[in-house]
């Protein structure tokens, strides 16, 4: 969202929705048949300064109809909250006003309403944000050419609209608390060449601004700015802030539901399969991240979280991964530090998603296997 796409492709997302929306409903109306007999859905908690009238269980969430946002939508909804799906035209609202009024969506149908606003225009946000006690800042954005995944200006934009959606919900009396959706990629391009680097990447590491710029890698570039400018919001303006730093976002036809995020991801893929750093995650999973970090700062949770589920650690791991992306294997695991010119290996690193995953296996529900947490 927020970028002028192709028309197909916000219709596609749309359909999509409604096909999510109406299976959240049918889960609804099967705990309604039982009655008693059905185990009610665990209520999203309310915050400690919630006036009782329900405000604390209303969200908004960004870019709802992308790929990502669509699968937050839907364990928010199980989850029992109110959302607000936020959407950049008239069309899609009409859409999903349909979809509400229509009584197809059962008794799911009042918990999910559409507002217009342009992640880039902070007043217009504000109105969106108004009543919501949180906001799930997913920043989807699509190349509108579809060709190169993401380019230099796209990432000035996406920094634009985190810097808007901050400032809105820092404007905001109703919302207390935010979750942006950072990316792994803010973490793993350091500069290698410096002595001092440990071996595990956690949430404390950070990219480095010039080695995104000198490596072209826009996508990088753009969702760590982003992502400081929010933290600079947010502490300037005592908001809650949580940032969720996920892998590679895969899941059913994740290459033709969401190709941008996913081309650029990929930029620079085989010196990350070298550095042991590529990696994936389910977006089920991520979105299942996002509810419970969301949940838990109320209390516990804050700063930054590493988000994944499988390393990309071999060559039968690549090759799958090719395979699903319908690409050459050797554009992800080929052709980085070999040669005879090479003076040494190049350094591995470690992933570390421990701290998201302790705090999941106390709170939502564990997410994780213990295999991938290192």
């Amino acid at each position: 969202m927020g970028i002028v796409r192709s028309e197909e492709w916000p219709r596609a997302e749309i359909e999509e929705l409604r096909r999510m929306l109406l299976a959240c409903a049918a889960v609804h109306r099967r705990k309604d048949e039982d009655g008693l007999g059905a185990t009610p859905p665990r209520p999203a908690p309310r915050d400690d300064d919630d006036d009782g009238d329900g405000g604390g269980r209303a969200v908004c969430v960004t870019s709802g109809v992308s790929f990502l946002g669509r699968a937050v939508v839907n364990r928010l909804l199980l989850r029992g909250y109110s959302v607000r799906i936020l959407v950049d035209n008239e069309e899609d609202v009409e859409k999903l006003r349909e979809m509400e009024t229509s009584g197809e969506m059962g008794s799911a149908r009042s918990n999910f309403s559409a507002v217009v606003a342009k992640l880039g225009d902070v007043q217009s946000l504000c109105k969106a944000f108004e009543g919501c006690a949180g906001v799930f800042h997913t920043s989807a954005f699509a190349d509108p050419a579809g060709l190169s995944g993401y380019t230099k200006a796209m990432a000035q934009i996406e920094v634009k609209a985190s810097e808007s959606v901050m400032e809105a919900c820092a404007r905001t009396p109703s919302v207390r608390r935010c979750v942006l959706t950072s990316s792994l990629l803010a973490c793993v391009w350091r500069d290698t060449a410096r002595n001092h680097l440990s071996n595990v990447i956690g949430p404390d590491c950070w990219s480095d601004e010039t080695v995104c710029t000198n490596k072209k890698l826009w996508y990088a570039l753009g969702k760590l700015k982003a992502e400081k400018i929010a933290w600079k919001i947010a502490e300037e303006r005592g908001l809650k802030l949580a940032t969720i730093c996920p892998a590679l976002v895969t899941g059913p036809q994740f290459i033709s539901r969401n190709p941008t995020a996913t081309i650029a991801y990929l930029k620079g893929a085989s010196e990350m399969y070298s550095d042991g750093v590529l990696a994936t995650v389910d977006v089920t999973r991520l979105a299942d991240a996002h509810v419970c970090v969301f949940e838990a700062i109320i209390n516990t949770a804050s700063g930054r979280y590493i988000c994944f589920d499988r390393v990309i650690g071999g060559e039968d791991d690549a090759a799958r991964l090719a395979g699903e992306m319908g690409m050459p294997v050797d554009k992800i695991c080929g052709g980085v530090g070999g040669g005879e010119s090479s003076a040494q290996p190049r350094p591995r690193f470690e992933l570390s998603n421990r701290k998201l995953s302790c705090l999941m296996s106390r709170t939502l529900r564990p997410c994780y296997d213990e295999s991938s947490t290192i």
